[in-house]
């Protein structure tokens, strides 16, 4: 016969469930990859560590006081915590200049967290905090866009090659506004061709089409895009 169950262990990994999805559901409706059953999944299989690890301690602990303890139930816990970094790198994807999937990953994070506390008890806090993470989500993302935020962009210029293009380029860029540059460069020999391409930042919510039409008028440009 195996240890008698406790009927209230179903209502944690049920309420478990229940608050991932939610958190993943928003991320579904903004069409995220790890959505609805992801954040589910990984809050209920967060929530059936916690309580596998305290069951481990209560079934093979040694409690007559005779011997130390010989089950450490915060072990299989901690190893949630390191796990779920692999499914945050998973859901962050690098595109040029930016990176998107930060804040899915976060809501992993949050979601593996959720199942570990269901999964100890604390219901009335994981409600809690799964209150709050909707309202960062949903209410704090239109504040977000209200917010006059710098813009990192690649600048890519292609030219002839002449002993001031560089020089004149950066000349372009810092008549723009532009203080904050980190350049890499490309000499083609054969064609006599130059590229430069420019980490560039951008105050507030400043356009790039005077960028785009500096750089096109100088002499010996070709062709000019902005990423």
């Amino acid at each position: 016969m195996g240890p008698e169950i406790d009927p209230s262990l179903l209502l944690r990994l049920l309420l478990a469930s229940l608050l991932g999805g939610i958190l993943g559901l928003e991320r579904e409706i903004h069409g995220r990859p790890a959505g609805f059953r992801t954040h589910l999944l990984v809050s209920l299989g967060s929530c059936l560590f916690c309580i596998s690890s305290v069951e481990f301690y209560r079934i093979f602990g040694n409690f007559s006081g005779m011997a130390p303890v010989g089950v450490d139930p915060g072990r299989i816990a901690a190893q949630v915590v390191a796990g779920i970094g692999f499914l945050g790198a998973g859901a962050i994807i690098r595109d040029k200049a930016s990176i998107r999937g930060l804040t899915t990953a976060a809501c992993l994070w949050v979601a593996a967290a959720l199942g570990l506390a269901c999964g100890i008890g604390l219901f009335y806090l994981s409600i809690c905090v799964t209150a709050v993470a909707l309202i960062s989500l949903l209410l704090l993302k239109q504040v977000e866009k209200r917010l006059h935020r710098d813009r990192y962009v690649t600048v890519k210029v292609w030219g002839d090659d002449s002993e001031d293009f560089i020089t004149r380029i950066y000349a372009a860029l810092v008549s723009c506004g532009i203080d904050h540059m980190e350049a890499k460069f490309d000499k083609n020999v054969e064609q006599q061709m130059m590229f430069m391409e420019v980490q560039v930042k951008r105050a507030g919510r400043q356009g790039f089409a005077d960028i785009i039409g500096r750089l096109s008028l100088l002499d010996g440009v070709k062709r000019v895009r902005i990423d």
